[in-house]
């Protein structure tokens, strides 16, 4: 499958979306997602701008991981939308679903609380509102 006219500075979004939707390819693509084709011209792009393999493959896995210390809202809406769907594929792959052979369908969870309450203020008793 010819990736024409695709160089260091092509939109990777919009040749996969074109790739994906193209008559001719849609047919061997059809099965696979739109970010995996993503990611796929993304390491092609990378290793036309000179990057090792090795290098490569660091940035885009750094790229494509959420850090959890990470501030997200600092991120332009391209950056920000690319974590929400990284985010939206590690939900999908985690999750249990009726079917699966660990699905529990009611499962509690009693988190440890460790050293005393913390005190907030706006939830104490003490301080009702006459109004309510």
């Amino acid at each position: 499958m010819p990736i024409r006219n695709f160089t260091k500075r092509s939109g990777v979004t919009r040749v996969a979306e074109d790739l994906c939707t193209n008559p001719r390819h849609k047919k061997y693509l059809e099965n696979i997602k739109q970010s995996q084709v993503e990611k796929l011209l993304q390491i092609i792009q990378e290793r036309l701008k000179g990057l090792s393999m090795d290098e490569t493959l660091e940035k885009v896995k750094g790229e494509r991981s959420i850090d959890p210390e990470e501030d997200l809202n600092g991120l332009d809406d391209d950056a920000l939308n690319k974590k929400k769907e990284v985010m939206d594929e590690t939900f999908e792959k985690n999750r249990k679903k009726p079917g699966d052979n660990d699905f529990e369908y009611e499962v509690e969870v009693d988190f440890d609380k460790e050293g005393p309450p913390i005190e907030s203020g706006w939830d104490s008793e003490n301080d009702s509102d006459p109004m309510f």
